[in-house]
This record gives C-alpha cells, sequence and structure tokens, in this order.
C-alpha cells in the first residue's frame, strides 16, 4: 500500500509507537508527550482522529477491552498492512521540514519596529525554549541514570538528544539576536 500522506504524518508516527506495543488512544497521547514530544506534536484529539483514519486504511485495528463503570477500553495495534506502510515510509528518503518561523519575521521586520518589542519577543520565547529544554535535560538524567537500556530507549535517547540540541540551538540564537539588538540600539542612540 502506497502512502496516503507523503512525507513524516501523524500516522507514521503512531504507527511506530505501535510497533514497540499496543495502546489505546490515550496510553498513545501519555507517550507523545513522554517520548515523542520533542519531534512531534499532537493532541489526544489529534491522535484519535488520525487512528480512525488509520484503521479505514487497514494500517491498525483494535481489540475492545471492557471495563467496569467506564466505556469499553480501544487498545491498537499495527496490523501487518501498516507494518508495510511503515517499510515503505522508512525506505523513501528523507527531507527537511520547510521553515515557518513567524519569530523570523518579525526579526526581519526589526528596522521597522519599536526595539523594545522586538526584544520582548524574542526574550518571550527565550524563556520558552529555556522550559523546554530544561524539561528535556530532567528526561536525559533519568536515561543516564539506567545501568544498561534496552536498544529501544536507546533509539528514543537519540531523540531526546536532538530535541536538547535543538532548544540549545534555539537559546543561542535567541542570545545572538538579543545582543545584536541591544548593539543597534546603541548605536543609534550615539
Amino acid at each position: 500500500m502506497s502512502n496516503k500522506f507523503g512525507g513524516m504524518t501523524l500516522a507514521h508516527t503512531i504507527l511506530t509507537v505501535l510497533l514497540e506495543s499496543d495502546h489505546s488512544g490515550y496510553d498513545l497521547s501519555k507517550r507523545f508527550e513522554e517520548s515523542v514530544s520533542c519531534f512531534w506534536k499532537a493532541s489526544q484529539q489529534q491522535i484519535y482522529r488520525e487512528l480512525g483514519k488509520i484503521e479505514k486504511l487497514g494500517w491498525v485495528e483494535h481489540e475492545s477491552i471492557a471495563q467496569v463503570g467506564k466505556p469499553n477500553k480501544k487498545l491498537y495495534r499495527i496490523t501487518e498492512d501498516g507494518k508495510q506502510e511503515l517499510e515503505n515510509w522508512f525506505s523513501a528518503p528523507t527531507t527537511p521540514t520547510p521553515v515557518r518561523e513567524d519569530l523570523l519575521v518579525k526579526v526581519l521586520a526589526g528596522p521597522h519596529i519599536p526595539p523594545e518589542i522586538l526584544l520582548a519577543q524574542v526574550e518571550e520565547r527565550r524563556a520558552l525554549h529555556k522550559a523546554q529544554l530544561n524539561c528535556y535535560l530532567e528526561k536525559e538524567i533519568l536515561f543516564k541514570q539506567l545501568p544498561d537500556p534496552e536498544k529501544s530507549l536507546r533509539y528514543r535517547y537519540l531523540t531526546l538528544r536532538r530535541g536538547i540540541r535543538y532548544e540549545e540551538e534555539w537559546i543561542s540564537w535567541c542570545d545572538e539576536v538579543l545582543s545584536e539588538i541591544q548593539s543597534l540600539n546603541q548605536l543609534e542612540k550615539i
């Protein structure tokens, strides 16, 4: 079955998580928060919607599990068609994700707006990336405490390292922009 979505999709991310073990939609959203969030964000609603789509394509199937006092739980597993789709997708070359970054547009407009507005925007963004970096670094500490992590955790750690580097680069760039704006502002006052 050919890739109906093109490129990196939420469907492929869900299928990849299901390779490790079966999950309910709720469990999938928790896994996204815990281990996939450094490279893919998805709300619980998006995950449930995508599960419905890929189930219609035959890439996943579910088993209903009765629960006392709650609605039945759907436990999803990847099918052979889903594994084949992932194999096809894994074999395709990757391409960088196009950048659409509103802060870069604001920096580009820097000569035309008051510097204090741009400084505030960049400082706010820096703080967001710093907070996310701290979250990832806490996860890294937990990983490094494992005496001999299993293979799947080692690969997950590689994605965490990319998330860490991403946040570090953002912080470094924000520092560079803040310094440059402050220097330009000082030159204008002379």
